[in-house]
């Protein structure tokens, strides 16, 4: 057994061995359902919860833990050196992962390949001998904002911590696709099918994580075994994860264990009801849109709204804009509410349209109390949006207002 492999299994062991008790099927299965609907605010209160054990390795301080199935960055927590650290990266699971029993040795993990002209199953040390492509997305969970949203939709109170930008190495989706001779003709979605255990005694279908996009998805999605430089965590979805660059976190299936390109969208709730916008007090149906692609959004890092008053003078105003399916091109930020709006300067190197890009202001403020907003174009001209609509699940909320900060300076 090699190092590589050693240490996935160290990792693994550390983080799953009480993934099923700190889990607990109830909130992973129904979070959006059973958390108590309370007043949305403008800030984060960090939760008095220590962290569950199968994410220990996790830097404490940096994270909110809601419950054991969704723990959020602290805003003040994401640095400004463009990729997010494994240790301080969001927390958000539907179902407990599997063990590392079942996993057993991560190279041996296999993936099946279906609705291509020579169905095939890989295990990851097959992949690795197919390709390589290294690529930065940005992770963000759908609900990520769902705590401004005036509505109070149920499900966690997220406020910006549910997203990180991550590196990710693995083989490209193209690749293994054009191997097995192309996809079959007709075909119009990819569908990717978990691997955690589902429990006993009730429809699969009601449970499992699978999730359709559209087939356009495939050309940079990518099967990934590395994150950050290391094999991915079982917490994020090790030893293989499909990356779908550009859509929301719940498109980004963990323990993949099924690649299918399907002439329907999966029947699997999580799908045909499940991650709809659906209008406030309506159940999701097919006939709604899916939570797809993620759009234009940004925020604000520092000054962080939760830590103490600050100095006047100089300040560097700092934050974060992504832009989805394409590239950022600018970012505005406006210490005003949105009343004027000044240029910030994109800082640090480009690491590709899937990635976030950190940006910063150099401000003299005075004393007194700013309400600071920023605001991000991408590469198409689509600006950041004022305000999100409202919808049942709280999800896609990327207007600027609501995620404005109110700081004072003293």
């Amino acid at each position: 057994m090699n190092n590589t492999t050693n240490l996935t299994r160290r990792r693994l062991l550390t983080t799953t061995a009480s993934s099923f008790a700190v889990a607990g099927l109830a909130p992973a299965l129904s979070a959006a359902q059973t958390s108590a609907a309370t007043p949305a605010t403008t800030t984060a209160t960090p939760a008095a919860k220590p962290l569950p054990a199968y994410v220990s390795w996790k830097n404490a301080e940096s994270m909110i833990v809601h419950t054991p199935t969704t723990i959020e960055t602290k805003r003040s927590a994401f640095g400004t050196s463009i990729l997010t650290p494994s240790d301080r990266l969001y927390i958000r699971n539907n179902l407990p992962a599997p063990t590392a029993e079942v996993i057993g040795d991560p190279n041996d993990w296999k993936v099946s390949i279906e609705g291509v002209a020579k169905p095939e199953s890989f295990s990851i040390a097959q992949l690795k001998t197919i390709g390589l492509e290294t690529m930065a997305t940005v992770l963000q969970c759908s609900g990520n904002g769902r705590g401004y949203f005036a509505g109070k939709p149920s499900g966690t109170k997220w406020q910006v911590g549910a997203a990180g930008c991550v590196m990710w190495s693995g083989v490209s989706v193209r690749d293994v696709i054009a191997m097995l001779g192309g996809v079959t003709k007709g075909m119009v979605y990819m569908t990717g099918t978990g691997g955690e255990k589902l429990p006993e005694g009730i429809d699969p279908l009601s449970v499992i994580v699978e999730r359709s996009v559209p087939l356009s998805a495939m050309q940079d999605a990518m099967l990934a075994w590395e994150m950050n430089g290391e094999p991915i965590p079982l917490a994020h979805g090790g030893p293989l994860r499909l990356i779908v660059p550009g859509y929301n976190g719940v498109n980004n299936i963990k323990y993949i264990k099924r690649l299918a390109f399907t002439k329907e969208q999966t029947q699997a709730a999580i799908q045909k009801t499940g991650y709809r916008l659906s209008p406030p007090g309506q159940k999701g149906d097919p006939s709604q849109p899916a939570v797809w692609a993620m759009d234009p959004k940004s925020w604000i890092t520092s000054p962080d709204p939760e830590g103490q008053a600050v100095k006047a003078g100089a300040v560097q105003i700092t934050g974060v804009a992504l832009g989805g399916l394409n590239a950022v091109a600018k970012v505005e930020v406006s210490l005003d509410g949105g009343k004027t709006w000044k240029a910030a300067r994109l800082v640090g190197p480009n690491l590709g349209k899937y990635a976030w890009r950190q940006f910063a202001l150099a401000a003299n403020l005075k004393p007194g109390s700013y309400e600071i907003a920023c605001r991000t174009t991408d590469s198409t001209g689509k600006v950041q949006v004022a305000t999100s609509p409202e919808n049942t699940g709280g999800y896609l909320n990327s207007g600027w207002i609501s995620h404005a900060v109110k700081v004072t300076v003293v």
